[in-house]
């Protein structure tokens, strides 16, 4: 971080921000993320500019000899990555037993860090930063849609007091690849039966698995509802 930047050199840095943050968003906002385009480059925009300024300040003396104040630059980006932290909390959501937003919590971290090296004048760190950040968001999404992941979900099943036993549920559910545990039987005109699921599937597959048809078109068999 050159002492005494000159304008073109800011210009620079500045027009770097601009086109890291502008990639970065626009991935989020293809995906239909909350914090988009805008978001990510008004979150590396900030940063860059508060280390400008932090450049320009170095330049500054710190305390006299009759002074209780002293200057330390150093401070505002450290109060910028604090700050985008309540941003990145404001993200994160929780969709029942799902987690969302944590990876754009993340991307909004990292925009802000990554607007710290160019706004601190270390383009070749941004750089790299920039094309790294690129082939997380997109290269590895495409091998995460082909990774077979841990998916659970509940299964609520109404059928006759003398249709079909758990024990016949269970074997269709486990004969599909599915993982049961049964979690209640509530005994009255009908049998009500609630079983966890859990099985692997690819994030892509959002069907749910084809056995709850066979389930469904058992005689006995009231009602079934499917719960994610």
């Amino acid at each position: 971080m050159p002492l005494h930047p000159s304008w073109p050199d800011l210009a620079l840095r500045l027009a770097l921000t601009v086109v890291a943050g502008a990639l970065i968003g626009f991935n989020r906002g293809e995906h239909g993320k909350s914090a988009g385009l805008r978001t990510n480059l008004l979150v590396c925009l900030a940063a860059s500019i508060a280390m400008i300024q932090v450049n320009l300040l170095l330049g500054t003396r710190g305390r006299t000899w009759d002074s209780f104040m002293m200057a330390d630059p150093m401070r505002l980006p450290l109060g910028i990555l604090s700050g985008v932290g309540f941003i990145g909390g404001g993200a994160i959501l929780q969709r029942r037993n799902l987690v969302v937003g944590v990876t754009t919590a993340a991307t909004l971290w990292f925009a802000t860090v990554m607007g710290l090296c160019f706004g601190g004048g270390q383009i070749v760190l941004g750089l790299a930063a920039l094309i790294l950040g690129m082939a997380v968001l997109w290269g590895l999404k495409l091998i995460e849609d082909r990774w077979k992941q841990q998916r659970r979900a509940v299964l609520v099943v109404g059928c006759d007091s003398q249709g079909a036993s758990n024990e016949e549920i269970v074997r269709q559910l486990r004969a599909a690849g599915l993982r049961v545990a049964l979690e209640s039987v509530f005994y009255g005109k009908e049998t009500e039966l609630r079983f966890a699921l859990s099985w692997r599937a690819r994030r892509t597959e959002i069907e749910p698995p084809a056995v709850l048809r066979e389930i469904a078109n058992l005689p006995s068999v009231r009602r079934l509802q499917w719960k994610i």
